[in-house]
């Protein structure tokens, strides 16, 4: 299925792969919000364990699947060779951060807002704050499909299937994080997905933008790996891992943490 799977994206133009793959990922939070017809809420400490592991699949994914192949494919030696990860991690980081300040959006914990004042109703900073977040996803799919349409060693379609999948399934808890507090606001259960689904939209979108990018101008790929690295580490230290601990049990979303981290390195070594 798998070596199926990667030689259908193979035969695709690199952009085309891209969105394909920022699809998967966009319907497994739609896949995610749609928990909001099964069940009336979500077990709090579940799904605090499930966040845990989408920041422990974030952060193999940027060393594993970004950092290390941008620095691995940039010739020289010592500073030389780690200076365009180094900016390109920064400028990730500072991108998001930038995001934050710039756009209102409401966190996971419905109490504290960012950005400037709005009157946008809370649903919707809700939805602007997951979807700032998901841009660096969409962009690390992408980047890893246009470099490994350059034919560069360290960027191969296997590894963007992989990091596909990854992204895939943290972001299924994302879809549930979502989705589940809007429908005990009192949002119809069709409302509570729309708006669950709704957050994950930019990732085939920059997931296009990252392939195409890279594409014309290969020079920029180890920066925009190691961009696409920053921004996801920045996501996970400023939402996910502050959300896990808001509640008592915090070993758990520690352990789903550690959990998300072990599959990710074994699938990216063993498979990429």
């Amino acid at each position: 299925m798998f070596d199926t799977i990667i030689e259908y994206l193979s035969q695709k133009h690199h952009v085309t792969a891209a969105l394909l793959a920022g699809l998967f990922t966009w319907g497994l939070t739609a896949l995610g919000a749609a928990s909001v017809f099964l069940f009336k809420a979500a077990n709090k400490r579940l799904l605090n364990g499930m966040l845990g592991f989408t920041g422990g699949v974030m952060i193999a994914a940027s060393f594993w699947s970004l950092l290390a192949p941008a620095i691995e494919m940039t010739p020289g030696e010592g500073f030389e060779r780690v200076l365009p990860s180094a900016i390109g991690f920064l400028g990730g980081a500072l991108f998001i951060f930038g995001l934050d300040k710039l756009m209102p959006h409401l966190h996971l914990n419905f109490l504290k807002t960012e950005g400037p004042k709005s009157s946008l109703r809370r649903t919707t900073l809700l939805t602007i704050a997951i979807a700032l977040h998901n841009i660096p996803e969409g962009l690390a799919v992408g980047v890893l499909f246009g470099g490994a349409a350059t034919y560069a060693p360290e960027a191969s379609i296997t590894g963007a299937v992989l990091l596909a999948i990854g992204i895939g399934l943290q972001n299924f808890p994302e879809g549930v994080a979502v989705a589940m507090p809007l429908r005990r606001m009192g949002l119809s259960r069709w409302k509570s997905f729309q708006y669950g689904q709704l957050s994950a939209v930019v990732e085939p979108i920059f997931a296009v933008l990252g392939a195409a990018a890279v594409g014309f101008f290969m020079p920029i790929l180890p920066y925009a790996l190691a961009f696409a690295a920053g921004a996801m580490v920045f996501v996970v230290i400023e939402e996910v891992i502050p959300e896990t601990q808001q509640e008592e049990h915090s070993d758990i979303p520690i352990l789903g943490f550690v959990l998300g981290f072990t599959i990710m390195m074994i699938l990216d070594v063993g498979l990429g």
